[in-house]
């Protein structure tokens, strides 16, 4: 009895109904901080999870499956700006879209770019009583019936525009709304953060392709001398592999790296450019450039150095120079020749028609004779010299190197004897001949004794000689002029073929010679090697290659 009086005044004065109401609104209210903070972890675990290395898919991705924990939706879409026009970037699920991927959203009737302009947050009931816009075929396709367009900003940027539809016809709510707009803002934060993180890593990609794809050598040296970068043609041409490790080669690490360190402390210490060039072991001549990199306080932390292999320019430029030289002795000679022919005529035609009157016996006889003798070699010298100084276009033909040997003495023997110097030549019989320019092949032996001949002449001995010995070598021809002259010291033999570098005085020597001479044996497939004892004997040695 008495519960039932105590049902009767909780119904009469309301008690009952106020728990009922209050355990409901309690009930959604820990409904809604629960949603509340499982929005606050889907954005935290967004923000944890893009990353500026992320793909715009990635990204992407990472919001769809957190966001369908908490908000019913059937389609979502990112639309991006690129230089200022708006393109369909992402559609999910992807079998829901009938725009394609990648295609233009138009500025004129577009849901998309009114959210943009307005910048804020649009949502639609699409029924046949919808206004057109662009976008909305692809929705009704889609059976999407309440669409929400999300603008994505970035700071004072715009970046795009998000659009999440659904099926059903119920409204959002705001409370969805305003998580999607903070979702939204830290999803273009994110957009561009990896946008400008692309840039960079573009920039960074074509800077490190230009750095690679020059054929010059780039080496980047730090302040401690170490290199910590360099260009594909320093890895190809003169680096090896020790223990997995690329290593300078030994070959140019004596005089390239010595020079080149050397540059580098300049510049270290100047902060100035620096420049020098250099003949590497390899007879290679560079042209080094290092340059000072600066951060932007201004201190020094890094040195590039550029190096150009100019040995082909050098060897050109050394040729030309010479070859204008021998057309100068060519005219030269041609003129000397003429005017030399007329009187030689005389004298060796009188010459010999006084020996046909004269007897063995007579004593005028001798005089004549060696009258005649002498005029017999001044022709031979004027023919010798037009021929070897005659500019023709360079052919290659079978010849014997005895013979070019031969040739070059008749020119240059009486010279080279008559300073006291003795030749002695040893030439192989029955040698195969070679193939190339027979001038050009002259023109080297002619230096290479002319240096033996003043090298002689600068020596303190009594027995001058310079020999001359010619042979085979498994597929080689080779050629070899010895001189006990004063010799080249170690130091110099690298430089010696360096175009314009000589030991001679200026008024005898020009630095072309031997430079000249190396380029056409190499262009002739062989080479140049020089050895020798200071004050003893130098030994240059020409090795062509035998034609098959």
């Amino acid at each position: 009895m008495a519960d039932n009086k105590q049902q009767m005044i909780s119904l009469l004065t309301g008690i009952q109904s106020s728990k009922k109401n209050y355990y409901a609104e309690l009930k959604n209210t820990v409904e809604q901080l629960k949603k509340k903070n499982m929005q606050l972890e889907i954005i935290h675990e967004v923000m944890k999870s893009i990353k500026v290395d992320m793909s715009v898919d990635q990204m992407l991705n990472n919001i769809v499956h957190k966001l369908e924990a908490i908000i019913q939706f059937d389609r979502l879409s990112l639309s991006l700006l690129k230089n200022g026009k708006l393109f369909l970037t992402n559609v999910y699920p992807a079998s829901v879209h009938s725009l394609p991927i990648d295609s233009e959203i138009p500025d004129q009737q577009s849901l998309y770019w009114d959210s943009l302009r307005k910048q804020q947050s649009l949502q639609l009931h699409i029924n046949e009583h919808a206004p057109a816009f662009y976008e909305k075929a692809a929705l009704v396709k889609a059976e999407i019936t309440r669409v929400l367009v999300v603008p994505l900003h970035s700071k004072t940027n715009a970046v795009g525009v998000l659009c999440i539809g659904r099926k059903p016809t119920t409204n959002w709510e705001q409370s969805d709304i305003v998580f999607l707009e903070q979702l939204a803002d830290q999803f273009a934060v994110g957009i561009e953060n990896a946008s400008l993180f692309n840039e960079v890593l573009h920039s960074k990609k074509q800077w490190e392709d230009t750095f690679q794809a020059v054929d010059d050598l780039l080496l980047v040296f730090d302040t401690e001398l170490q290199v910590v970068q360099y260009n594909d043609s320093v890895k190809t041409r003169y680096y090896d592999h020790v223990h997995g490790k690329l290593v300078l080669s030994s070959d140019v690490k004596k005089s390239f790296g010595m020079y080149c360190t050397g540059l580098v402390k300049k510049t270290l210490s100047t902060k100035q450019p620096a420049f020098r060039e250099v003949l590497a072991e390899n007879n290679q001549i560079f042209e080094m450039s290092t340059y000072p990199i600066f951060n932007d306080k201004q201190n020094m932390y890094a040195v590039i150095a550029y190096c150009k292999d100019v040995t082909e320019k050098r060897r050109m430029e050394a040729q030309l120079i010479h070859s204008d030289k021998l057309a100068a002795v060519g005219e030269m000679a041609a003129g000397v020749a003429h005017e030399l022919n007329s009187p030689l005529t005389a004298i060796l035609g009188n010459s010999q028609l006084l020996l046909r009157n004269r007897e063995a016996d007579d004593p005028a006889y001798p005089l004549l004779k060696d009258i005649n003798n002498c005029g017999e070699r001044c022709r031979h010298i004027i023919r010798s010299l037009l021929t070897f100084s005659r500019q023709e276009p360079v052919t290659f033909e079978r010849f014997s190197i005895n013979e070019a040997v031969k040739h070059v003495l008749q020119l240059l023997k009486f010279q080279i004897e008559r300073n006291q110097i003795e030749v002695r030549i040893d030439l192989q019989d029955n040698l195969p001949e070679m193939k190339g320019s027979r001038q050009q092949v002259e023109q080297i032996i002619t230096n290479l004794l002319i240096n033996a001949r003043d090298a002689v002449q600068r020596a303190n001995r009594e027995k001058k000689t310079i020999t001359i010995r010619t042979g085979t070598v498994q597929e080689n021809l080779y050629l070899t002029i010895t001189d006990n002259g004063i010799g080249i010291e170690a130091d110099q033999l690298h430089d010696i073929f360096r175009p314009f570098y000589t030991t001679k005085n200026k008024e005898k020597g020009t630095g072309l010679g031997l430079s000249v001479s190396l380029g056409i044996a190499e262009a002739h497939g062989g080479t140049i090697e020089v050895t020798s004892k200071p004050g003893l004997e130098t030994v240059f040695r020409l090795q062509l290659p035998v034609p098959e």
